[in-house]
């Protein structure tokens, strides 16, 4: 079970830390010209690919063996901090694997200016609510592991 919770934090450490860097990435070039805004695209779609998801998807798979784990030794009742650690994970690494990997993945593919100008615009800013959102889930339900394993 130890090397289940191991996982389980090492996928939160690549979801969330990654998700800080993809940020930074989108604020640092907010402003600049059109080059900075496809290389930002470009990295923060490689950090999606190669960091974030694979980290929430370690967060969801070790997660669900966790708690099979943890239910199928009959020694823990269901709480309030262990169901808002499930929802708010679940939640925040779906939003990340199914909407916002696809949604980076094809803004690193359009172009800030002409025709797919307009779009670029619009999934730049719906990178940056998700992953606002999928960010803040995944805190919560950090916050609510650190509740449930204190007591």
């Amino acid at each position: 079970m130890s090397l289940w919770l191991f996982l389980h934090f090492a996928g939160f450490l690549l979801w969330l830390g990654g998700g800080a860097a993809s940020m930074v990435a989108g604020l640092t070039v907010k402003g600049e010209g059109v080059a900075a805004l496809v290389t930002a695209a470009r990295i923060q779609a490689a950090i999606q690919r190669r960091i974030v998801a694979p980290g929430a998807g370690l967060v969801i798979v070790s997660g669900l063996f966790l708690t099979m784990k943890t239910f199928g030794m009959g020694n823990v009742a269901p709480s309030g901090w262990l169901m808002v650690m499930q929802v708010a994970g679940l939640l925040g690494a779906g939003l990340t694997l199914f909407v916002g990997l696809p949604t980076t993945t094809r803004l690193a593919r359009l172009s800030p200016e002409g025709q797919t100008g307009p779009l670029f615009q619009v999934l730049r800013r719906r990178v940056a609510i998700v992953g606002s959102a999928a960010g803040a889930l995944g805190w919560l339900a950090l916050l609510a592991g650190a509740m449930l394993r204190g007591g």
